[in-house]
């Protein structure tokens, strides 16, 4: 039994909802099971329930256990205050609020029908990760070659949509179409659509203005974030808001939502304080970067391009108010690594088709300098006997597995074909 079931679960309501109870024995009527928003703090927000008598509104936390509360350090997290209905599969525990009164609790497990979990169990039994996964090591080394280099272009070419999107988006001004790319992937996999919003949120032509004060350019990056709202007494912080609402009014910008930023469960040099600053950094020190980034002939050329680090405030400091040892917080070679991949090659490659040129061959050469992504895919692939050398061989195993494996379109793949051409 895993979580995230239990979330499924709660969130469509797969049990008997007649006749809940909670294990204190009182009657619960669900009105609203909340927003499932997969960030940091309770799983499920702006519930709406009803227990005894009493209507609440207010969040839902899921276990496996009850004592997983504790485990997790959650009475200790200001985020679980509002937490209104404990949802567990077993009830080992009973757990208290502050003004020790107790959460309800509902145990799950007695209200799913046993044919829903058994139905589970078939789903999660480990079935073959790949139909080839035996055979795949073994297939002609030239096929799987060819075969890598038709994946690598369906994925530029995938990856391409998104940047002709941006293209009518900033009414065709490649800088700023780097731009939004560049913010999305300073902000990984956590912060990227937050950061993405960010950039849409300001004008290029603002960055292109404000760009010699770096202090404006973290104005408006972190102002925009939504890290200026609240009252501190750090010098730095109250500069940087005054920044920030002068030039929302210099510039008549209008606020829109930006998706909440998240710290939880990043490393420091990862904290969206330090990545902000790294972005305003590098349009400070390069006005026309994607004039340079055309030009670009190896991955050297790139670590010596992006060679910036945080402004002097930062360089002491992860978060506001709170000092920290003196570091100079320089982008890595491997963070550039990425930025390589999922920003200067796909806007490379999507710039020059507009141009009708073709640079394929350039584009998987540059490639093969970058070192391979690390992860639980290219793991599984090198347990089959199948290792990348270089990023070129990682992300066409990546395209391979999503686009592919994932769908079991053997037929329409050149490895499932020349398997099936040889029984």
């Amino acid at each position: 039994m895993r979580e995230d079931f239990l979330h499924y679960l709660w969130k469509f309501k797969k049990f008997d909802t007649l006749q809940l109870k909670t294990a204190q024995d009182e009657l619960i009527t669900i009105l609203k099971t909340g927003d499932y928003l997969e960030l940091s703090g309770p799983d499920f927000f702006n519930a709406h329930i009803e227990i005894g008598n009493q209507k609440w509104a207010g969040n839902v936390e899921i276990h496996l256990k009850s004592s997983d509360w504790y485990l997790h350090n959650h009475e200790n997290d200001p985020a679980y205050k509002n937490v209104i209905l404990h949802v567990v599969w077993e009830n080992d525990t009973a757990i208290f609020r502050e003004d020790n009164t107790e959460i309800p609790v509902l145990v799950l497990k007695d209200y799913v029908r046993k044919e829903m979990i058994d139905n589970y169990y078939a789903l999660v039994t480990p079935k073959t990760w790949i139909s080839c996964e035996k055979q795949i090591k073994d297939i002609d080394e030239f096929v799987f070659k060819s075969w890598q280099e038709r994946l690598f272009l369906e994925r530029l070419e995938r990856k391409s949509k998104f940047i002709y999107d941006l293209l009518e988006e900033t009414n065709q001004d490649w800088e700023a179409v780097l731009f939004c790319l560049l913010a999305k992937n300073f902000g990984l996999n956590t912060n990227g659509t937050s950061f993405l919003q960010i950039a849409k949120s300001i004008p290029f032509s603002i960055i292109r203005k404000e760009s010699f004060e770096i202090e404006n350019l973290e104005a408006l990056f972190f102002g925009s974030a939504g890290l200026l709202n609240a009252e501190k007494e750090d010098v730095y912080f109250k500069d940087l808001s005054f920044r920030y609402f002068y030039l929302l009014h210099k510039y008549q910008l209008e606020r829109t939502f930006i998706e909440p930023i998240q710290f939880f469960k990043l490393r420091p040099d990862n904290f969206p304080t330090i990545r902000l600053s790294q972005l305003a950094a590098l349009y400070h020190k390069r006005q026309n970067l994607f004039s340079e980034i055309k030009n670009l002939k190896s991955l050297e050329s790139v670590y010596s391009l992006f060679n910036v680090s945080v402004s002097d405030y930062w360089k002491n400091h992860y978060q506001f108010d709170r000092e920290s040892a003196k570091k100079v917080k320089s982008l890595s070679r491997s963070f550039l690594d990425l930025i390589a991949i999922n920003t200067i090659i796909p806007i490379r490659f999507a710039y020059s088709s507009t141009l009708g040129e073709v640079i394929i061959d350039d584009l998987i050469d540059f490639m093969k300098e970058v070192e391979p992504e690390k992860n639980a895919v290219i793991d599984k692939f090198i347990s089959f006997g199948v290792k990348s050398k270089n990023a070129f061989e990682s992300q066409t195993l990546l395209e391979l597995k999503k686009e592919y494996c994932n769908h079991k379109a053997c037929l329409k793949c050149g490895i499932g074909v020349e398997l099936l051409k040889n029984n």
